[in-house]
């Protein structure tokens, strides 16, 4: 069942998630990738924010799908392929002074490669479990505190690891 969700993000702006296929913008400007590396969840270690999913702004010239595998590589080193990046869905985030339409990816991450700089980030952090209380927990970063990272992870267990589960 595909359904638009209606919330608040951390920051109190109007936000729209829908699993749907580019509801609000064939061509977002923003992506965001919910990365599992070897049965661990790939996270990066943003300066200021915190731990995050990788993820950033789409680059002249370049689609979504390109500026997720890239946004992965910088971020955390993490190497991603076009059959290991699956489109999950689309939110839209009415902001103070802007909106801000990003697409979410899921990628299973074949390759971690050790770089000597991340970009905008400290780089990797693997984890086994997200915690319970990450929309309290200080060391995630605001991006992780709204109900975009729950229904995104419902949408991936749904669609990956159920399906793993039962074959």
């Amino acid at each position: 069942m595909l359904k638009e969700h209606l919330f608040k993000d951390y920051y109190n702006n109007n936000v729209r998630f829908s699993t749907k296929d580019h509801p609000y913008s064939k061509e977002p400007r923003h992506v965001w990738v919910i990365a599992r590396y070897k049965n661990s969840w790939l996270l990066t270690i943003h300066p200021s924010r915190g731990l995050e999913f990788p993820g950033g702004k789409v680059e002249k010239g370049e689609t979504a799908c390109e500026a997720a595998k890239r946004e992965v590589f910088e971020e955390t080193g993490g190497h991603v392929t076009i059959t290991n990046l699956h489109y999950i869905g689309q939110y839209q985030v009415e902001g103070k002074s802007e909106t801000v339409i990003k697409n979410v990816y899921y990628a299973e991450i074949k390759e971690l490669i050790s770089k000597k700089n991340y970009f905008e980030t400290k780089g990797p952090k693997l984890v086994k479990h997200l915690p319970d209380n990450v929309k309290e927990n200080k060391q995630y970063s605001f991006i992780m505190k709204d109900n975009v990272l729950s229904l995104s992870l419902s949408e991936v267990e749904r669609r990956f690891f159920t399906a793993k589960h039962n074959s």
